[in-house]
């Protein structure tokens, strides 16, 4: 064979695109500039700009490596049930009548990656009841880019709602009702618990009962991503609302669980899924089908990340610092959202910027335009998405004032 000769192959498969979010990350990275400011990467970190390992975290992790009980054996196949069963309580409500009637099945996931997936494959192969056409998910316009390829990949055939108003940079409420009333029975309505990602933009207590209404009547099935539970707002309980006030009106439902944000265990794929059902029959026989796609697909979940998340949920003591680091984190970001928009009031920047203060969690959608990202990036060498999302968490009080003058300067001249 010549060197130039292209050896044939059964494969038949040209190179993929590469992932967006990560070739922004990338080009940061490879980036010389002293003064580049990456605010593309969904993670936190602190006034330094370095990750923080949460103070909690540090404790229970010097506790586990000293416990000579300790070994690597495999964890069953739905996962470590200290996990399990505190994870469900924390974003179910520990009085849930679900949990007291054991109508919940829960199974430890690959953090909330792991989570969507298993959930949606579980919905290709055991639809709702409702459904009578191909098995359809809704998700908002726009959303987290893997959720499309995550339904997508199991067959589930994929539709949007408005969401996001880029006229009051905020939600479309009657688009998105308008969304649900046409929509099939049946079909599943991926909804974002807390901290709407991209946008940053949430419903309020009102119009969350004005979406369960609609879902509730068209016999619509909820399938909540929660990623963010006590980072979006410092408070546990309030950024669980949604899902709380869909059991309290008795609906089935199904909610993905990530522990990345809320612990910074972003390495160690900490997740968890729980499917609401009727019945304690039911969830039974929901959580044995659960196993049974788990085995086929990663046998065991880890191990490590669970066992530190579980003994914080465990314990009263370390569960109480962990409330004061996430209040620590959630204060940081919304400090960040008030000197940035106080920064282009102060420049007197074209436009109105209360959106900034208004949306709520690590993102807010800036309302750039994709030239202007082009622009901010090439001239300023700040990396971001290039629909104008932005992580607040890249932000700090070292990078603010250079952040909002690069804004400034693209919103007057591209």
């Amino acid at each position: 064979m010549s060197p130039s000769a292209v050896p044939s192959s059964v494969f038949n498969v040209t190179v993929a695109p590469p992932d967006a979010l990560f070739g922004v990350l990338a080009a940061y990275k490879a980036d010389p500039s002293p003064q580049k400011v990456d605010v593309s990467v969904g993670a936190y970190r602190d006034n330094s700009g370095k990750p923080w390992v949460l103070p909690v975290v540090k404790k229970v992790d010097a506790v586990l490596k000293d416990d000579p009980t300790l070994d690597h054996e495999y964890l069953p196949i739905t996962g470590l049930p200290d996990f399990t069963a505190s994870s469900a309580k924390l974003v179910l409500g520990s009085n849930a009548d679900a949990i007291k009637n054991d109508m919940v099945a829960s199974v430890q996931t690959i953090s909330g990656t792991g989570a969507n997936h298993l959930g949606a494959l579980f919905l290709s192969r055991h639809p709702p009841a409702t459904s009578s056409g191909p098995t359809t998910v809704y998700i908002s316009s726009p959303t987290w880019p893997n959720h499309k390829q995550i339904f997508a990949n199991v067959g589930i055939v994929v539709k949007e709602y408005p969401y996001f108003d880029p006229k009051t940079l905020g939600l479309d409420i009657n688009g998105f009702l308008g969304a649900l009333e046409s929509a099939e029975s049946g079909s599943i309505i991926l909804l974002h618990a807390c901290a709407h990602n991209p946008t940053g933009v949430d419903p309020t207590e009102d119009q969350w009962k004005q979406i369960a209404d609609v879902i509730i009547r068209k016999k619509l099935f909820p399938f909540f991503d929660c990623a963010y539970q006590g980072f979006a707002s410092g408070d546990l309980d309030r950024d669980a609302w949604a899902i709380r006030y869909f059991l309290s009106k008795g609906v089935e439902l199904l909610v993905c669980q990530s522990f990345a944000k809320n612990f910074g265990l972003y390495g160690e794929r900490a997740g968890a899924l729980h499917v609401v059902s009727a019945s304690k029959e039911i969830s039974t026989a929901v959580k044995s089908q659960l196993a049974v796609l788990q085995r086929s697909e990663i046998s065991n979940p880890p191990a490590y990340g669970a066992r530190i998340v579980a003994k914080v949920l465990n314990d009263p003591a370390l569960f109480k610092e962990w409330t004061e680091d996430l209040k620590a984190m959630s204060g940081r970001i919304k400090e960040m959202r008030k000197a940035l928009y106080n920064k282009l009031v102060e420049l007197g920047t074209p436009g109105t910027w209360n959106h900034i203060i208004n949306q709520i969690g690590m993102f807010s959608f800036t309302g750039l335009t994709p030239s202007q990202v082009a622009k901010i990036t090439k001239e300023y060498h700040v990396y971001l998405t290039t629909n104008g999302r932005i992580s607040m968490a890249g932000l700090n009080t070292n990078n603010i004032d250079y952040f909002a003058q690069a804004v400034d300067s693209v919103v007057r001249t591209a």
